[in-house]
């Protein structure tokens, strides 16, 4: 008999163990946070927003046993963009890093719960994410890679002086690339010169684009269109042959072979988005963030530029923020 007891209570202070483990559990994984992060395609802008940010969280005391990170690239595919979109709003993840604007408007239609933090969004305002750049409510906020066109303008005359036609291939069906066309015909028209547009649906379709502007354009332009980012190596292959400078508004481009480049520095605009994620998962509210803008650095690749068939003076080297390539 006392054995039969013994061996009974035994049983009960194992069950109650189990349980209470069970109950537990849920609580300690109740502690970690999940953000999911995706971007639209992969390529060296976009990937040093998502270094930037998982550093930043990193460094902030989010450490993987509080934080666990989904990523997932859409490779280029809008429809892609929205069944990651979907599957982080059912995962009901804490917060979301959209990077690009179509991954980021995927985003925004999949949930209006969950915090959404945009980076690399040239108009978050024309893409429909937020109001305005002030805090604006809902559950959006995040980083801008907008940059004034006319200091764009003002490069490409230093480049190239005199140019009279600027070249520009872009995408039709990304927001962020047709802002930036007609934001750039405007100010060209402004000093009497002219926009060449050369539309590429595709990435496939960026080389046949950018060959079709040469011998016509004194210089292309190249904004962070995600197609044309993404295969800017055909661009350059092009530009060098046909002796016409590149000037690019991402690090990444000219770094890969743009003459210049009046840039956004993605990996700080991805650590602004992590320290957005930071504030959102300690509970702030994302509407009552303000959105914000990158700041502007001119880049200069010397190497490229004599490619190309330019060089750059001694005065716009000293303007340089850094210098590539040499």
């Amino acid at each position: 008999m006392h054995s039969i007891l013994l061996s009974t209570r035994r049983a009960a202070l194992g069950a109650l163990a189990l349980a209470c483990a069970a109950l537990a559990a849920p609580a300690a994984w109740a502690q970690q946070k999940t953000v999911g992060i995706t971007a639209i395609v992969e390529h060296p802008a976009l990937d040093a927003i998502r270094k930037g940010a998982q550093d930043e969280l990193r460094a902030l005391g989010w450490s993987e046993d509080k934080l666990k990170v989904q990523y997932q690239s859409a490779q280029g595919s809008a429809a892609t963009a929205g069944q990651i979109a979907k599957k982080f709003a059912g995962d009901k993840v804490d917060a979301i890093i959209a990077i690009a604007t179509p991954s980021a408007q995927a985003a925004a239609a999949a949930t209006r719960s969950i915090p959404i933090i945009y980076a690399a969004v040239t108009d978050p305002v024309a893409a429909k994410l937020v109001k305005s750049m002030e805090p604006a409510g809902g559950n959006i906020t995040g980083v801008s890679d907008r940059l004034d066109i006319a200091p764009q303008v003002d490069l490409i005359l230093k480049i190239k002086p005199g140019a009279k036609k600027v070249g520009m291939v872009y995408s039709p069906g990304e927001v962020n690339s047709t802002v930036v066309v007609q934001q750039m015909k405007d100010e060209l028209q402004k000093r009497g010169m002219t926009l060449l547009e050369a539309a590429a649906a595709r990435t496939v379709d960026v080389p046949a684009a950018a060959r079709a502007l040469a011998g016509k354009a004194d210089v292309i332009y190249t904004s962070t269109d995600n197609n044309v980012v993404s295969t800017y190596d055909s661009l350059v292959g092009v530009a060098r042959q046909a002796k016409v400078p590149l000037v690019a508004s991402d690090s990444g481009s000219v770094q890969r072979g743009a003459s210049a480049g009046m840039t956004v520095d993605y990996y700080e605009m991805g650590r602004q988005a992590g320290r957005m994620a930071d504030r959102i998962l300690k509970g702030e509210q994302p509407g009552a963030i303000a959105s914000a803008t990158g700041a502007a650095q001119l880049m200069l690749n010397p190497k490229a530029a004599a490619e190309q068939g330019v060089t750059l003076d001694e005065a716009l080297r000293k303007q340089a923020s850094a210098i590539v390539g040499e």
